[in-house]
């Protein structure tokens, strides 16, 4: 895999549409579907469901969504695509078979997938052209075939031995009982199947009928307790996002079961400090940005659940009283001690799509599947892929996150918007687990506090606090490293890089899109 910081590259400009994807042919089909008339949501869609073909380790039909989008005509809207646990599951079953925490590569990891369900509504309200042709180039990509690109290869290989714990995972995406290599040209014959059953039939040839029988059956089969009427019955959740303002920028995030709150709360605790009066990649800089990810995962931990099953304190946690109590822990000279380990630990594998079309309508957009290849577990007769975000459940009966029938696990995918004056400014994600959040405030603090451009901010250099290490990017500094050291931070050099993200900034006074894409990733930014 090629180095993960790549300075000095220059952002895209374009006038007519634009969108920025972590894979070129996803950014091509948006590009595609915005030059035949489709909108922000239509090339979002498309882009993704082409991500879920060409980058089947990050995201699929298997997975979950979280969208926000601004329309041209004004406000924000948002989806919760993720899906719920099963009506049978039983958390004291679990423990009384020896369990703690529940296996990545378990069918009790499976929650119904709730992506395809969120497409759909998403597109059926506020797309211009109908479902088929959005799902058109990835039918195309996994009948005909595809390219396999460097990252993707990467990941491919270090996830190989869970795709041998399944068969029909070994069978589909093995091909040739290995790893495919760089260049290599790879066809998915049953996703094409699928995807074309779902451009005739919609989303209801997903949740209900032979697809979703076969997938139930599959899961079934290797210990689970779904039943059809857990995906018949699931339905994805309009929602109201959540915001903050720093320092006169209104920045959008989804409310929990997802992360969100944890990036406006770091913005809130680091707007109290004068960020752009230090180093962008200094060690005072990383060193407020590691003390401000503590404290907010820390309530993350303790807080995070489904809301539809127990409370979240979520005006408490993005209120600026809170962080400026938070705030007051943090030390300039020295890392804070003894706070609560995270609730996870692990590279997690997601996807995101920016894009903003001629008439300024933006859609962010965030798919994944969780863990590389998520469950590992595989449909034989569909070729889904199954996530394995139930792993975030607890099985702690006093933890809010506790598994429960019909609950959603906790969220680390989270996508963005920003206004500036009152007008959409930026579209924007970053991918990468739990350091969601996190590449969120290093970003928008970036954009706002350092003035940099869209692909500035994502080649900018990432720790990642967790809690009890630093994990650096190797574009680190030695002497940063060393320094932060010194504070008592626990500085340890990461083997892969933190997450990869794409932004697309709307310069209103020249009439142009800016946009970036992550180089931790094999994606692009186009326009036109």
């Amino acid at each position: 895999m090629r180095d993960f910081q790549l300075p000095g590259r220059s952002p895209v400009y374009a006038a007519g549409g634009m969108a920025a994807t972590s894979h070129p042919l996803a950014t091509l089909a948006a590009v595609e579907i915005l030059r035949r008339g489709g909108n922000a949501v239509d090339a979002a869609i498309a882009a993704c469901a082409v991500q879920g073909v060409v980058e089947p380790q990050s995201t699929g039909i298997g997975g979950d969504a979280f969208v926000l989008y601004a329309p041209p005509t004004g406000g924000v809207v948002a989806i919760n695509g993720s899906g719920w646990a099963p009506a049978a599951i039983d958390a004291e079953r679990l423990r009384a078979q020896g369990l703690k925490a529940i296996p990545a590569t378990s069918p009790h990891a499976v929650t119904v997938p709730g992506a395809v369900a969120a497409w759909e509504a998403l597109q059926r309200a506020y797309g211009r052209l109908d479902f088929a042709a959005v799902l058109e180039p990835a039918i195309r990509y996994a009948r005909d075939g595809f390219p396999v690109h460097p990252r993707v290869a990467f990941d491919w290989v270090r996830a190989e031995e869970r795709l041998r714990a399944s068969e029909a995972a070994r069978r589909i995406y093995l091909p040739g009982d290995r790893p495919p290599a760089v260049g290599d040209r790879l066809r998915l014959p049953q996703l094409a199947a699928t995807l074309t059953v779902l451009a005739r039939e919609g989303a209801e040839a997903f949740y209900r009928g032979e697809l979703a029988a076969a997938m139930v059956a599959s899961l079934r089969a290797l210990g689970g307790v779904h039943r059809e009427e857990d995906f018949a019955e699931y339905e994805p959740e309009w929602v109201t996002p959540l915001e903050t303002d720093y320092r006169g920028v209104r920045v959008l995030e989804l409310p929990p079961n997802g992360q969100g709150f944890v990036a406006l709360l770091m913005l809130n605790i680091l707007e109290g400090f004068d960020l752009a009066a230090l180093d962008p990649h200094g060690a005072d800089r990383f060193h407020l940005e590691a003390e401000a990810t503590r404290l907010a995962f820390r309530d993350r931990d303790a807080l995070l659940a489904d809301p539809r099953h127990v409370p979240v304190p979520v005006a408490e946690l993005t209120s600026k009283a809170y962080a400026a109590r938070l705030r007051r822990l943090i030390r300039p000279d020295r890392a804070l001690a003894d706070l609560p380990p995270p609730l996870l630990r692990g590279l997690g594998h997601t996807v995101y799509v920016s894009v903003v079309d001629g008439e300024l309508g933006a859609c962010s957009f965030i798919n994944s599947l969780y863990d590389s290849f998520g469950s590992g577990l595989a449909c034989p007769r569909t070729g889904v892929l199954f996530h394995c975000r139930g792993r975030a459940f607890r099985l702690d009966p006093n933890h809010p996150g506790v598994i429960a029938p019909r609950k959603r696990p906790m969220h680390t995918i989270i996508p963005g918007l920003a206004f500036r004056d009152g007008q959409l400014w930026a579209c924007f994600g970053v991918m990468g687990a739990d350091y969601q959040p996190v590449g969120h405030v290093h970003l928008v603090t970036n954009l706002v506090d350092y003035g940099m451009d869209p692909q500035e901010a994502l080649d900018s250099p990432r720790v990642m606090a967790w809690p009890d290490e630093l994990l650096v990017e190797r574009g680190v500094d030695p002497q940063v490293r060393a320094e932060l050291a010194r504070r008592g931070h626990r500085v340890v050099e990461t083997d892969v890089p933190h997450g990869g993200g794409q932004c697309i900034l709307i310069d209103h006074e020249r009439g142009v899109l800016v946009g970036g894409s992550d180089p931790r990733k094999d994606g692009c930014a186009l326009g036109f």
